[in-house]
């Protein structure tokens, strides 16, 4: 389970977009989702917490697509307790019955942190967070594995604080074990980077060059920032918000012409956003735009 998000702020401070939410409209039927912020000491490293809560009818199933950022996430399920790198393509999940999980969505680069090397950067990473979290200021596997039965036990239980409390010692453990200056710098770097893409300083025909400027740099060096710490490329955040925010701007007025859509979110041309959307979602703007309607008109009835 991921939850969607913007992909990392200048600000330190949770964010309530819908963006990289497939089909927000349906989604409201289907789970709840409650967002709580990170502990002050590691608001370096967490952008938030999440929490899915669901309750199907017997027999009912309801899947949900998300359009990955470029942030991991260390989420406590019930029948695991595992980090997550950013995924190589769309990232889903069926639900059924009745449950919850509690998620950490990390900073981006934050990961690289708290594993301590470029293997975090794997594409597609999934490991059991006790890998990742225990061995450090005396937490044990068992008490990562503790940490993550309590969170989600509070969780079903509605009392999200608690799931929070949960997990909070044992990302502050890691974390202490992580933060050097080195580190500090290049997640400032790349935050300052994503900032000004997710609040919209830059121009609609910016490119990796622009974000470079924004930190000093050059756009070798940025990339090769965005290829040690993030595990994307600049290029890809700079592709990656434009699809968020077309899919997000689809969603809520299906009918826009796309044409415009496509000059509102950074393209020269509608061919252009087609191609990058189709590419992030495997369905074109079109297509996308009917699945939303049929969602809203259902919503409306509801």
């Amino acid at each position: 389970m991921f939850e969607p998000g913007a992909e990392g702020r200048g600000a330190r401070g949770p964010t309530a977009t819908t963006r990289g939410l497939v089909d927000p409209a349906a989604a409201r039927g289907g789970f709840e989702l409650v967002r709580l912020e990170p502990a002050p000491d590691l608001a370096d490293l967490v952008e938030r917490h999440w929490v899915v809560r669901w309750d199907l009818p017997p027999g009912a199933e309801f899947t949900q697509v998300v359009i990955p950022h470029p942030n991991a996430n260390v989420v406590a399920e019930a029948d695991r307790f595992a980090v997550h790198g950013i995924p190589g393509g769309l990232f889903s999940r069926t639900l059924r019955g009745s449950g919850a999980v509690l998620g950490t969505k990390l900073r981006p680069g934050a990961l690289r942190v708290l594993v301590g090397g470029p293997g975090a950067l794997r594409p597609g990473l999934v490991v059991p967070a006790a890998a990742v979290l225990a061995g450090v200021r005396g937490v044990s596997g068992s008490d990562v594995e503790e940490a993550g039965r309590r969170a989600v036990a509070a969780a079903r239980a509605g009392q999200d604080a608690a799931a929070v409390a949960a997990v909070t010692p044992v990302l502050r453990a890691a974390a202490a074990g992580g933060r050097t200056p080195r580190a500090a710098q290049a997640l400032d770097r790349v935050a300052c980077v994503l900032g000004a893409v997710v609040a919209g300083e830059l121009g609609p025909d910016a490119g990796v060059a622009d974000l470079a400027a924004r930190v000093g740099t050059t756009p070798r060096s940025l990339q090769r920032l965005f290829a040690d710490w993030v595990g994307v490329s600049p290029k890809w955040v700079l592709q990656r918000h434009r699809v968020h925010l077309a899919a997000e701007l689809l969603a809520a007025d299906p009918g826009r012409p796309l044409a415009e859509l496509a000059a509102v979110v950074g393209y020269y041309d509608q061919a252009h956003l087609g191609v990058d959307f189709a590419r992030a979602l495997g369905t074109t703007p079109a297509v996308y735009a009917r699945r939303c309607a049929r969602s809203l008109e259902v919503l409306a009835r509801a």
